[in-house]
């Protein structure tokens, strides 16, 4: 175990807490249900008997199917399958089929444990809901679970392929958390609020959270603006966690001039670059909150940067936090000058994550505790570090290369535009130019766009071809799906 790693693990921490206090709330899933930390711990306990009992190996995974009202069932059988020994692999019920049985088949999961009414594809030796296992024995469990230990499998959104299982120990998922209840985190907040999915790398990070900060944890079934707004304001919500496409909604639905947001102390932004005018936005609606930008990813975490958005740097996303680091590599592999463009990697504090099965391609992304997080970018000479784009997503038209990344920030500058996404479709010349697909909020035509990007962009950056639609493709994490935009561009549309 390296020098400074956690020695704690996850049943660790929820009994330490269900110990220091069994009746404090731990979980509210608004008009769904509650969860103290004395019952998390009691079904817990009875989740891994159920394991244990039906002879399911220590070591093996166990598939967590849920949607998001039935957050309650995941945190309880998440930590159920890890008292057991066992590697949790959560997943949202809301993805296509198709997808859960590759997961499930994927790692090859021992047992599925899933919602009332879900139906997941065959797959384990048996399956079972939580309220099956419940009368299980709960007194509690001393199987020997180890900080080196697998404890889930999270698999990626597959936006650049088939969805690949990512691997981590308890060590890793509780590195910088603390069993005792002193000095405990976001302390400005009787409540933090959440609406990430079940199965992405963000929910499993909320989980954690629920059993180290101080506030309680608190999020809602499925995510409107409106409804996320309602929700801050009932419980005076001091902490708010969001992705970049949840921001874009709620500033689009204005929902600052109906909710009064003013509890909120910290806007916390993950899982996609915070375009600069939305970040901007968020400093609007919620006046006394720091906005913060998190730059992370499944392979990499515990490993990040964060942002305090400052108007001196709006395009970076920070510097590394703790003991993390931040590396440029240069074509030759080796480290980049400030201001030199080139393959951005973080270095992880906890015990490195890895692909499961595939030694081959985790030997290429994970190296000596780096882990290449496909995007270029670059440092500044203070350290702070700026994205370019998806190593996949730059576009190489004729000598130039193109950021999606800037094209999207010029085009959300706009007034008018709600969202934007940007790519590259061929030319017979260039090889590639751009292309934006655009959601508006009020009346532009493509002339008045024209002229408001022409002063912000250079000439091999507009884009050549402009579609209006009603709503961007996305995934159910809220990451923008660019290869469904594609058919899009093959008919006629505004040209820039």
């Amino acid at each position: 175990m390296r020098d400074g790693e956690s020695r704690l693990t996850i049943p660790d921490l929820l009994a330490a807490r269900a110990e220091h206090a069994p009746d404090q709330l731990a979980l509210i899933v608004a008009d769904a249900g509650e969860l103290s930390f004395g019952e998390w711990d009691r079904r817990a306990n009875a989740v891994a008997h159920a394991l244990i009992d039906r002879g399911v190996p220590a070591g093996r995974p166990v598939g967590v199917v849920f949607g998001e009202r039935e957050w309650i069932d995941v945190a309880v059988t998440w930590c159920g399958v890890m008292r057991a020994g066992c590697a949790a692999v959560p997943l949202s019920s809301r993805l296509a089929v198709a997808e859960i049985r590759h997961a499930l088949t994927d790692c090859s999961v021992a047992a599925v444990l899933h919602g009332a009414d879900v139906d997941p594809p065959e797959a384990g030796d048996w399956q079972a809901t939580p309220a099956e296992l419940d009368a299980s024995d709960a007194t509690p469990l001393r199987r020997e679970v180890a900080p080196g230990g697998l404890a889930q499998i999270i698999y990626t959104s597959g936006t650049t392929g088939k969805a690949k299982g990512v691997g981590a120990t308890h060590a890793n998922l509780a590195y910088g958390t603390s069993a005792g209840p002193k000095r405990r985190k976001l302390a400005h907040s009787r409540h933090f609020l959440h609406a990430f999915p079940v199965g992405t790398n963000g929910g499993q990070m909320m989980l954690v959270n629920a059993l180290d900060v101080s506030p309680a944890w608190l999020t809602l079934p499925y995510f409107t603006p409106g409804r996320f707004a309602r929700l801050i304001e009932a419980y005076q919500v001091g902490t708010i966690f969001l992705v970049p496409a949840m921001a874009i909604e709620l500033l689009s639905a204005r929902v600052q001039d109906r909710f009064d947001l003013s509890s909120v102390k910290m806007v916390a932004s993950t899982a996609a670059s915070l375009p600069p005018a939305v970040a901007a936005g968020l400093a609007t609606a919620f006046p006394k909150a720091t906005i913060t930008n998190i730059y992370t990813s499944t392979e990499a975490a515990p490993a990040q940067t964060v942002m305090m958005v400052d108007p001196a740097r709006p395009a970076s996303v920070g510097r590394p936090v703790g003991s993390a680091d931040v590396m440029i590599r240069d074509a030759g592999g080796g480290r980049a000058r400030p201001g030199e463009v080139g393959e951005v990697w973080l270095r992880s504090p906890a015990g490195p994550r890895a692909y499961i099965g595939d030694r081959q391609l985790t030997d290429a992304i994970f190296r000596d505790g780096w882990v290449r997080m496909g995007d270029v970018g670059y440092l500044d000479a203070d350290g702070y570090l700026y994205l370019v784009d998806r190593e996949s997503d730059v576009i190489k038209s004729g000598a130039f290369k193109v950021s999606t990344l800037q094209v999207e920030a010029a085009i959300y500058e706009h007034p008018a535009v709600a969202e934007a996404a940007v790519l590259g479709i061929p030319h017979p010349v260039l090889g590639k130019v751009t292309a934006a697909a655009v959601v508006t909020s009020a009346p532009v035509d493509a002339a008045g766009l024209r002229t408001f990007l022409a002063s912000r962009l250079a000439r091999h950056e507009l884009p050549s071809r402009l579609v209006f639609v009603a709503e961007l493709p996305k995934n159910h994490i809220g990451k923008v799906q660019k290869h469904r935009l594609r058919d899009l561009f093959q008919s006629p549309g505004e040209s820039l």
